[in-house]
């Protein structure tokens, strides 16, 4: 990541400030597991992420999983000669905004090595529940 956290850490982050945040337990798994694609797809980790997700979660989560790489441009694609308004051509689709407050307020923040951060066991319950779902199809 090139962050002061490793992976494992960021994802505990993220899921913890969506926790905190007050977000509902299917959102909290998506922080949780957002980029579990990253080591074997760097590139397009979203999909890898959404792909799992997706027989469990509501489609605009998975949406919102599949597309936050680009999303998250808006943060750092200006450093390195890339338009960090690509994410406006999704403007339309309606987890847009859910899926700037997710990058905005958890995914882009967490990368804190000093925040406390909640353990992966607080998290079972709600991987439990939502893997143990029908999945769709």
């Amino acid at each position: 990541l090139g962050a002061q956290v490793d992976r494992l850490e960021h994802s505990l982050q993220t899921a913890t400030r969506a926790l905190r945040s007050g977000a509902d337990e299917e959102m909290v798994v998506c922080a949780l597991l957002h980029d579990i694609g990253d080591n074997l797809a760097p590139y397009n980790h979203g999909q890898v992420a959404a792909a799992i997700l997706r027989p469990y979660v509501s489609p605009e989560n998975a949406w919102m999983i599949e597309n936050h790489e680009v999303f998250q441009g808006y943060y750092f694609n200006n450093f390195i000669g890339q338009d960090r308004n690509e994410r406006d051509k999704f403007k339309e689709h309606p987890a847009f905004e859910q899926t700037i407050i997710f990058c905005d307020r958890w995914d882009q923040l967490s990368f804190d090595p000093n925040y406390d951060t909640l353990s992966i066991s607080c998290f079972r319950p709600m991987l439990e529940s939502i893997f143990s779902r029908e999945p769709r199809l």
